[in-house]
């Protein structure tokens, strides 16, 4: 090889590798949203609950619609520690780094939170894959009301759980040394704070009570949901102190034009364009998104006509096949490979969003497909 020859390889390389994944040691790690309504509540008996019910009464809305969706594993109950070890033990062999859960804290109190507190938490292989928490603080319409803003008491109580609850957990996710904690909706956050100084100041504080427990720092990651709808969302991320950011769901930022159906492809393309332009430069780790799929129909009613006008009423991503789901992992991979060393991360929607389409865990149709996607490309062997 010419000296010419050698010089240009030699500058093309390590972009290469980057986008080939050919260095094992900066592989990003993955990370599943893990959605905690499978699970009996007080008074719930027999196979209809949580929303196991809203999956079996699921039928098709258009032609071609693929619904209803039929889990592997059929109707489990994921508080008993059995049936959470077989999704943890899946999750690992198939290169996921960790579970985020979508974790419900109100004014009454925590909620939804078995899956975690009796299914995780007592799994004999929890430490297989860590978890972490997204306060999901937003309104709960169920009985009571639920609302999402929260005064400066009620989070400080919810803080004090989190330190002396979960934070401590030898298996609680780290990410750049800090706990990792996301904060879902940060405008409702700071509208229940009574504005961005107070909601920054209780966030300090819970990076302080973290710190004076001796678990080390917080690691604050904002969903950019709410950012991305405002004129200037970068500054609410500054001024929450954010130390990453990134997506739940591509439809948060992306809208769904097509009726019945919309292009997975296409809002593929969208979201990647979207997030490059506006969060890549953004002053903190933004970590790329993955979105499984889209179909919140099964919450209809089954005599509730399909408009597309409101959740959960919305048009349903189509074409969202394993190999399309890889092509975006790739995209969310090249993308992620770039971030600080600790921060390259890519998140998941998600690991059991059945009722809402997104999900890795394996149906009667693509099996372990999806997951097998994820392996293919992310697991350290």
């Amino acid at each position: 090889m010419g000296a010419k020859r050698m010089k240009l390889f030699a500058l093309l390389f390590p972009l290469l590798s980057v986008s080939m994944g050919l260095h094992a040691s900066e592989c990003p790690r993955v990370a599943a949203y893990y959605f905690p309504n499978w699970h009996r509540q007080p008074g719930q008996t027999g196979m209809n609950y949580g929303e196991w019910g809203n999956v079996a009464r699921a039928t098709p809305r258009f032609p071609g619609h693929q619904q209803p969706k039929r889990p592997v594993w059929g109707i489990e109950d994921e508080a008993d520690p059995n049936v959470m070890a077989k999704k943890i033990a899946t999750a690992a062999d198939h290169g996921l780094s960790a579970f985020i859960f979508c974790w419900y804290y109100h004014e009454q109190g925590p909620y939804l939170d078995r899956a975690l507190n009796d299914g995780y938490l007592n799994a004999t292989n929890k430490t297989r894959l860590p978890f972490a928490l997204m306060w999901a603080n937003h309104d709960v319409g169920t009985k009571p009301f639920r609302k999402g803003a929260v005064n400066r008491e009620v989070f400080d109580r919810m803080a004090d759980l989190l330190v002396t609850r979960y934070f401590k957990e030898p298996s609680y996710w780290r990410v750049n040394g800090g706990c990792y904690f996301s904060l879902y909706e940060p405008r409702t956050f700071i509208e229940g704070m009574g504005g961005a100084a107070p909601a920054r100041a209780a966030l300090d504080s819970l990076r302080e009570k973290t710190r004076r427990a001796g678990l080390g720092e917080l690691h604050l990651n904002v969903i950019d949901w709410q950012p991305s709808h405002t004129p200037n969302g970068m500054q609410m991320t500054r001024d929450l102190g954010a130390d990453s950011l990134t997506s739940y769901v591509w439809i948060h930022t992306i809208p769904l034009t097509g009726f019945p159906a919309h292009d997975y492809a296409k809002m593929c393309r969208d979201y990647f364009a979207q997030r490059d332009k506006r969060w890549a430069k953004c002053g903190v780790p933004h970590f790329p998104n993955v979105t499984m799929g889209w179909d919140p129909t099964p919450r209809l009613r089954p005599d509730q006509p399909h408009t597309g006008k409101r959740y959960p009423d919305t048009p349903v991503l189509t074409g969202n096949s394993p190999k399309a789901f890889r092509d975006a992992l790739l995209e969310a991979k090249v993308r992620a490979a770039t971030l600080p060393e600790g921060q390259r991360i890519v998140t998941v929607y998600a690991w059991n969003e059945w009722s809402e389409g997104g999900y890795l865990e394996p149906d009667a149709v693509t099996g372990l497909n999806y997951l097998e996607a994820i392996r293919d490309l992310f697991h350290k062997r």
